[in-house]
């Protein structure tokens, strides 16, 4: 996974829960949103681009 092992995600996991602490859910909700809107345009802007003229 992109040279990540698991060692180097549970610190990365430890770091965003001494930062965010009782925010985390709601920080990885707007990330998870923010996601979801960025693969929306991509889907859209590939639908303009490949639909007939």
């Amino acid at each position: 996974m992109f040279g990540v092992g698991p060692i180097e995600l549970l610190v990365v996991g430890m770091v965003a829960m001494l930062l965010f602490g009782n925010r985390l859910p709601s920080v990885m909700r707007s990330l998870g949103q923010g996601i979801s809107e960025f693969k929306r345009g991509v889907n859209e802007i590939n639908e303009d681009i490949n639909r007939p003229s």
